[in-house]
């Protein structure tokens, strides 16, 4: 489908598009709100029977591999089973759980709207009847499916990884550790990096967001009238049309993105820190080495 050209046809096929999007939107809607709460049931209800029920493996498993990876140093593993490990425990179900309800939801409010659309697409006989039937049926056997999926996951994939680490050998006969000496050092680069960037990028972040949600929209208005861009094809226009109504939440959610980063941008020049001093700080050493032998 070729968009068209010029002013006056670019705004008929708007205005002829128009009814016909929103009729599809709306029973796409309808559909969604009637399938999204089974739907987030399904997929809430099957990934936290999962999380939970092999949370105790998870935590025994990897302690395990952790404790016997080669490729780690005895402190190095000390730091992480005290520091690292406890924190991530913790967490997974949180946000497993979590993300499973609000992926869930998601997931069935989205799926029904978007094969509504799919339904009218070009070399599909009966579009009527497939715009009622398609994304009910089928979305609820995809939600098994990713809950079989995430079972797959949790139960094998995850264990074969942890068994890869704990089995794989240190690359060049060197296992990976921390130096407390280097430590404190790093500690204040980050507190540096943190003082310096996060002001510095949230200032930029903020100043550019006006910017943003204008060119944006200018975009997004320019390819719903032209019918180009995600405009084009019909599958790929709820999601457009979301994108127009959303945008602002988008470009907030940007610069908040940027502000958080900048906390970690920060603290990432504690580990650069890190780096160059065991570099720089090996070379006298290998010097007095040398000069004792």
């Amino acid at each position: 489908m070729e968009p068209p050209t010029g002013f006056c046809a670019s705004l008929w096929s708007f205005v002829r598009f128009l009814p016909y999007f929103i009729g599809l939107l709306l029973l796409g809607n309808i559909k969604g709100i009637l399938f999204c709460p089974l739907i987030c049931v399904i997929i809430a209800t099957g990934n936290t029977a999962i999380i939970l029920a092999l949370w105790t493996v998870h935590a025994v498993w990897t302690y395990y591999c952790v404790l016997r990876a080669k490729q780690l140093g005895p402190l190095l593993k000390l730091v992480i089973c005290l520091c690292v490990l406890p924190a991530l425990l913790v967490l997974w179900p949180v946000f497993g759980i979590l993300g499973s309800i609000l992926g869930g939801a998601a997931y069935g409010f989205l799926s029904p709207i978007f094969a509504t659309f799919e339904a009218v697409e070009e070399g599909k006989d009966d579009k009527l009847y497939h715009c009622f039937i398609d994304g009910t049926w089928s979305t609820v056997k995809k939600s098994c499916m990713v809950v079989r999926d995430v079972k797959d996951v949790a139960l094998h994939s995850y264990l074969s990884v942890m068994d890869d680490l704990k089995q794989k050998g240190p690359p060049n006969a060197k296992y990976y550790e921390i130096r407390l000496l280097y430590i404190p050092g790093a500690l204040i680069a980050a507190v540096i990096g943190i003082v310096v960037d996060v002001p510095i990028i949230s200032f930029v972040a903020v100043c550019k967001g006006p910017y943003m949600l204008f060119k944006g929209w200018h975009r997004l208005f320019h390819d719903l009238i032209g019918r180009e861009g995600p405009f084009l094809e019909t599958i790929c226009v709820p999601l457009a049309g979301l994108a127009i109504l959303l945008w602002p939440l988008a470009v907030g959610g940007a610069v908040l993105a940027s502000m958080l980063a900048s906390f970690f941008l920060g603290a990432y020049a504690g580990i650069i820190a890190y780096q160059v001093s065991t570099r720089i700080l090996s070379l006298p050493t290998c010097t007095v080495v040398l000069l004792l032998l």
